[in-house]
């Protein structure tokens, strides 16, 4: 099927697909407010959302807001979030953007890429997460390690930088679709396409995927009703 459908046509179909095997694809971290979400998010950088959602309910117990983050005293912050890898950098960045959220936002998380960029720790893709699940805005693509693996794999990018892949696939997917694919992509690259082993012999996308390696006289399965993770 990949030889006749455009890269366009093939994007749609793979998204389809996406949708009947994992029909629901909220965020996996657990937060109550925006500004919970952002930190949630900053601290998954190099992390599962696992372990960050084993973190954050003493982090946000002992500083629930922005105006409490703020005013936290760095190495205590440190000590709460250090299972997460990286914690002096992201407990630095979680203090400066909770500061410039109290102090130049008026205590409310932007709603505009460009100012969500403006604040310590944050790059395109925790923004854009922030922005969909926080507000309802689908400003662009997430794309984290599973998103780039298997956006080249399926051949719909061959870039390697994440913001040329986000454009790439900007253009390809419909704007209300930006977040969750991103989503269901993560649960099939864990559940299927992982790293090392892809389990392409199994794998619903087989088809339409330029990398998939069938092994002779395997069949591509019919496609689940849907898959849980």
């Amino acid at each position: 099927m990949t030889k006749k459908l455009s890269l366009k046509q093939r994007s749609l179909e793979i998204l389809i697909r996406l949708k009947r095997l994992y029909p629901e694809a909220p965020c996996t971290l657990n937060y109550e407010t925006p500004v919970q979400l952002l930190v949630a998010t900053i601290l998954s950088a190099q992390c599962t959302d696992d372990r960050v959602n084993l973190v954050t309910p003493a982090l946000f117990e002992r500083f629930p807001d922005a105006v409490a983050l703020g005013n936290a005293d760095l190495e205590e912050l440190e000590r709460l979030v250090r299972s997460t890898g990286f914690y002096r950098n992201k407990s630095k960045n979680i203090k400066g953007a909770c500061q410039a959220i109290v102090n130049k936002f008026n205590n409310q998380v932007p709603q505009r890429m460009e100012l969500l960029l403006e604040l310590p720790g944050v790059a395109r893709k925790t923004a854009n997460v922030v922005l969909a699940h926080a507000f309802g805005i689908n400003m662009g693509v997430t794309v984290d390690t599973h998103v780039k693996r298997l956006s080249q794999r399926l051949g719909l990018t061959e870039h390697t930088d994440p913001t040329r892949i986000e454009r790439d696939l900007m253009v390809l997917l419909p704007q209300p679709d930006w977040e969750n694919w991103s989503i269901r992509l993560v649960y099939h690259g864990r559940a299927v396409c992982n790293a090392r082993n892809p389990v392409c012999n199994i794998c619903e996308l087989a088809d339409l995927c330029p990398s998939a390696n069938i092994s002779e006289g395997a069949s591509v399965p019919r496609l689940a009703t849907s898959i849980k993770i």
